[in-house]
């Protein structure tokens, strides 16, 4: 059931499935958007680099976080629209074999009119050792109860 604008609590936690990351992602991803940059598709230059291995491009691991985060169906039915996003940072790579979740914690809430609110969300993509990858604030704006 979706929860409305009222629902939502300042300092509720929310944590979504996890999912692991392919190399058929990346290709995938490498195709949608022209990002064919060696360190995400070159596997003997990327083993010659930083992180020895080829890196998950960071706008694709945003992407997976926002449909994993929609996977909570908390707003399936409320969303009017995502309003906005804040202090984007990519804090450590993400291999293929990572497998990623999202924990969401409600930092804010602000009306909006008699009809709509937004909750802010910040957002961190961990991996399978706990490890922070990336970090967002997300602004949603949700339907409010007449």
């Amino acid at each position: 059931m979706s929860k409305y604008f009222e629902d939502f609590e300042v300092g509720e936690e929310a944590v979504t499935a996890g999912r692991t990351i392919t190399e058929t992602d990346i290709v995938n991803f490498a195709g949608l958007t022209g990002d064919w940059n060696e360190i995400h598709t070159n596997a003997e230059l990327a083993a010659n680099g930083r992180f020895k291995q080829r890196i998950a491009h960071g706008a694709l691991i945003f992407s997976i976080a926002t449909g994993l985060s929609v996977r909570l169906g908390q707003t399936a039915d409320t969303v009017i629209a995502f309003y906005g996003l804040d202090r984007l940072r990519f804090v450590k790579p993400t291999f293929i074999g990572d497998t990623i979740q999202v924990r969401q914690k409600v930092e804010g809430k602000s009306e909006r009119d008699d009809h709509s609110g937004i909750v802010t969300m910040l957002n961190e993509v961990i991996n399978q050792r706990g490890e922070v990858a990336v970090s967002y604030t997300a602004k949603v704006l949700l339907k409010r109860r007449r």
